[in-house]
């Protein structure tokens, strides 16, 4: 398909009108909160499904919020009259927003309400059609195609690390949501994007949700930034699918397997300042015969404590199946999708790939002799949004490079908030079989501790010292106390790792 399938985007020249548009929308409550009570719970989260028929159902009013939703939303014309005294029709006709079709309006983009994290009302623009994915497929498969806010979209907006920093760089940006936020926390943000409809619809997220324009810069990769360019914060929603060919810009890398994350990873390094955070969202290959954690070790650039999570795995029918439906593939002629399916298995097989693996890779730029690599498997549920308790894993991270086992020994914990102990074993039974400590927060882990261990921690409130608390437990249980304070110190440091116990600096 070409680009002259694509609607016309609205001009980014006519800041006065994106203004006014602005305004008008909050005006009639086109917001987050406003959705959610015009359309109830369940319309509402229909809609992040791609599914519109719930929402049509709530719109049959003539309220204007009822307008707007139709005509951006649900991308329904709405007649001339009824939006008259709503939006400033002319003007949004003249500069691209809206085109005249009859007596009616209808919208040239979706326009769909953003919650910020501190209440902001910002707007997400993106290609009709395309406002979430959704199991019904992106509804358009021009290669050009730009995706509004989606699951992982999100995902990568709860982890990022959000600390002020000077500049952030958005690697594919997309419909700009990543952008969005960095605006808040970020002096100068940079966005690139292969695609010039993507940096131009950024653009226009922007300028609608009120936020300082971005430097955007078509390219792939680093490309498009010069030498001397370096970044406090680095995101990254990339085109990660593993595919045969590139058909669709905004998924698929356009480089062999897994290439493009690993240049994506390995690049960063070079381009982060001290202390600055890159975190991408990826897919990696499982190659039979290799450790797919060995994999990923290799992507991690010189210089950089580096933490892996792999969220899920799919075997690689699976994953082709998911990519197919994505792009609407299982709507055509069976012939085709076989055909298609066939080709992404033979892609897999020549490259000796048995599964593929999802997850979130952050990197921190630090000076350390030897960097920390945690490569782990976790698809269990986490509490978002999670850039604080990353900031925190690497603020534990230099804490142990910092202390051996004597300094741990003096040192004072705390357990953390929100963990509570299990203890585990048959009814009845005088002694648990094992005593598990769970956190409610965070990574929300759990992890199994020996009766020491779970004693240790339940005395921690930062009064005591390690090595004071492990002698009385030493008395207690009748244990020679040497022993233990050699022992122990292992546990502690995994404790203090996964942050059940908190260190006392003051």
């Amino acid at each position: 398909m070409s680009e002259a399938t694509l609607s016309p985007l609205p001009s980014s020249d006519h800041a006065d009108v994106t203004v006014r548009l602005r305004e008008a929308l909050l005006a009639a409550s086109f917001t987050a909160d406003g959705l959610l009570d015009l359309l109830g719970a369940p319309a509402y989260t229909a809609l992040a499904r791609s599914e519109t028929v719930p929402a049509l159902r709530a719109t049959r009013g003539d309220t204007p919020l009822e307008a707007l939703v139709r005509l951006f939303l649900l991308q329904r014309t709405v007649p001339h009259a009824r939006v008259a005294g709503v939006l400033p029709v002319d003007a949004c006709v003249e500069s691209g927003w809206l085109t005249r079709d009859g007596d009616a309006v209808a919208a040239t983009v979706d326009v769909r309400p953003y919650g910020g994290p501190d209440g902001e009302d910002w707007f997400v623009v993106s290609d009709l059609g395309c406002a979430v994915g959704g199991a019904g497929g992106i509804g358009k498969r021009d290669e050009a195609v730009v995706l509004g806010v989606g699951g992982a979209s999100t995902t990568l907006a709860g982890i990022t690390v959000r600390t002020p920093v000077g500049a952030a760089l958005d690697l594919g940006t997309g419909s700009g949501i990543q952008a969005l936020h960095a605006a808040r926390h970020a002096t100068r943000v940079t966005a690139t994007d292969l695609n010039p409809r993507a940096l131009h619809i950024t653009a226009l997220t922007l300028a609608l949700s009120g936020v300082p324009a971005a430097d955007l810069r078509t390219g792939s990769l680093y490309e498009p930034l010069r030498d001397d360019e370096s970044y406090d914060l680095i995101v990254s929603n990339p085109p990660f699918v593993i595919s045969p060919g590139a058909r669709l810009t905004y998924r698929d890398g356009g480089m062999g397997g897994d290439e493009l994350c690993r240049a994506l990873v390995q690049g960063a390094g070079e381009r982060l300042n001290e202390g600055g955070y890159a975190q991408f969202l990826a897919n990696w290959q499982h190659v039979e015969g290799e450790d797919w954690q060995d994999r990923l070790r290799s992507w991690i650039p010189r210089g950089c404590d580096a933490w892996v999570v792999q969220r899920e795995v799919q075997d690689v029918t699976q994953y082709a199946e998911l990519w197919l439906r994505d792009a609407g593939d299982h709507r055509d002629d069976p012939a085709a999708y076989e055909a298609r399916y066939d080709a992404w298995l033979d892609e897999f097989e020549a490259r000796k790939v048995k599964a593929v693996g999802f997850g979130w890779i952050t990197l921190r730029k630090a000076s350390a002799a030897e960097p920390s690599v945690t490569v782990e498997e976790w698809p269990h549920s986490v509490e978002q949004p999670l850039g604080d308790a990353i900031r925190a894993h690497f603020d534990r991270v230099d804490y142990l490079r910092d202390h051996d086992d004597a300094a741990l020994l003096t040192a004072r914990f705390q357990l953390a908030p929100e963990v509570v102990q299990e203890q585990v074993g048959l009814p009845g039974a005088e002694d648990p079989e094992h005593v598990v400590l769970r956190q409610h927060r965070g990574m929300r882990r759990a992890t199994k501790v020996d009766t020491v261990g779970a004693g240790f921690a339940g005395v921690c409130d930062g009064s005591l010292s390690a090595g004071v608390i492990l002698d009385a437990i030493a008395q207690l249980v009748g244990e020679d106390p040497v022993v233990l304070r050699d022992r122990t110190p292992a546990q502690i440091r995994v404790l203090v790792e996964q942050g059940f116990l908190v260190p006392v600096t003051a």
